[in-house]
């Protein structure tokens, strides 16, 4: 019997959490899952969309880019939003490494974000996209 050492183990990590529907699983009627990548996925934008004192309990979770969408939109306020969602990402999940945050603004009411990342102890990049809005 050959001896392994803890850093040869395959370690499977999953990751899991509820998705954000709260739609029953028609098989087990229970609250359905989102697994791996994209559980990850929700979660960078639970924690960018969340803001300060919505969670109960954890008044350290969140961020300020809600209340940002107010501001007059120009380059030092994109920068703003740009370091707010560093700041989160890296605060909040340590389940990431962000590669790149890019914030684009085409006039309107709307910015696009696109923050690009790696899971810790995979080569892979992941990205995730969405809408910011002034409602």
């Amino acid at each position: 019997m050959a001896y392994r050492f803890k850093t040869e183990r395959n370690l499977s990590r999953q990751f899991r959490d509820l998705s954000i529907g709260m739609l029953a699983n028609p098989n087990t009627e229970d609250f359905s899952m989102v697994k791996n990548e994209n559980a990850i996925k929700q979660s960078i934008r639970n924690l960018v969309l969340t803001q300060f004192g919505e969670r109960p309990f954890q008044p350290n979770s969140g961020s300020r880019l809600k209340s940002m969408l107010f501001e007059n939109f120009d380059v030092f306020m994109l920068e703003d939003l740009k370091s707010e969602i560093v700041s989160v990402v890296s605060r909040l999940e340590p389940r990431v490494e962000l590669t790149d945050v890019i914030v684009k603004y085409e006039g309107g009411t709307e910015i696009e974000v696109e923050v690009e990342y790696r899971i810790i102890g995979e080569i892979l990049t992941q990205t995730v996209d969405f809408l910011l809005e002034r409602t």
